[in-house]
């Protein structure tokens, strides 16, 4: 169930991740929320900084005293508008950032499948996330996916791979 991945990361991505790691977090929870009506709906967002066309799964932290379900839990609600239910745990996935001679940031991202039980697409945090839509897996893999390796950002190269994985894990156990 877990993955190693390695990328290097542009300076200003890597200041971004450093800036995120307050109190020590050096992880993230990844929801992959699906329509309750329409399973092959996921729910998607895209920050106020993402180019045209880049959108990718809701994510966030589990603050402090929280488990990692309870923060998939309110970060799917802040980022999408949705209550949620977890319905597996679909990976761990360790990464290392690199980027020229700073210090390796090693992370992790607590992948879960996720179903849409109540609430209406759209962020409550509007401050953190710009828009939340329904996506079809063929938009994602495809003009989605496309548009985030077009901005040619580290980051978003491992929010693709990160992605890849869980569909293909997402479709093995349908």
């Amino acid at each position: 169930m877990a993955a190693e991945m390695a990328f290097e990361i542009e300076p200003y991505e890597y200041d971004v991740v450093e800036g995120s790691m307050q109190g020590g977090r050096a992880h993230d929870v990844t929801m992959f929320i699906r329509g309750s009506e329409d399973r092959g709906l996921v729910a998607v967002i895209r920050k106020p900084f993402f180019p045209p066309g880049a959108f990718r799964a809701p994510s966030g932290a589990a603050k402090p005293g929280e488990s990692l379900e309870q923060g998939a839990l309110r970060e799917s609600l802040e980022e999408t508008g949705l209550e949620v239910e977890l319905t597996r745990y679909i990976a761990r996935i360790c990464a290392r950032f690199t980027s020229g001679d700073r210090p390796v940031i090693n992370w992790t991202s607590h992948v879960f499948d996720a179903l849409r039980r109540a609430g209406e697409i759209g962020p409550i945090d509007t401050g953190e996330i710009a828009e939340a839509r329904w996506s079809t897996i063929e938009e994602l893999q495809g003009r989605i996916r496309q548009a985030l390796l077009d901005a040619n950002w580290g980051l978003f190269r491992y929010r693709v791979a990160l992605t890849d994985l869980t569909v293909e894990r997402m479709e093995l156990n349908r």
